[in-house]
């Protein structure tokens, strides 16, 4: 965060609402980062809604399954195909959160 904004010549605190870690990225960058990472889900609308509705609700196979109106097996079939589509462990924390930047921060229809 420091060299961003040495690099950029932003200030580094931000005062007055609270500051996200999000707001270190520009929204172009962020947007073109989560369209190149989803990409392999892309293709398929209930990969990343699935996926995006799962990470929401810390992983609960039950509770995404009723939030998507679908099966508990179908949901843990969709998050057994973004894993692999994605070639991401779904069990290391990092990976999740990347996952859901990147999901949050995905253009409208964008991919």
């Amino acid at each position: 965060a420091r060299a961003r904004a040495r690099a950029t010549r932003a200030p580094l605190l931000r005062h007055g609402g609270r500051a996200a870690l999000a707001d270190l990225v520009a929204p172009d960058e962020a947007a073109a980062h989560a369209r190149a990472l989803l990409a392999p889900i892309a293709a398929t609308p209930a990969l990343p809604e699935t996926l995006r509705t799962w990470l929401s609700l810390h992983g609960s196979w039950d509770r995404t399954a009723v939030a998507l109106s679908v099966h508990r097996n179908t949901v843990r079939q969709r998050i057994a195909r973004c894993a692999a589509l994605l070639g991401a462990d779904l069990e290391d924390p990092d990976v999740r959160m990347d996952l859901w930047f990147a999901l949050r921060d995905r253009a409208p229809g964008g991919g």
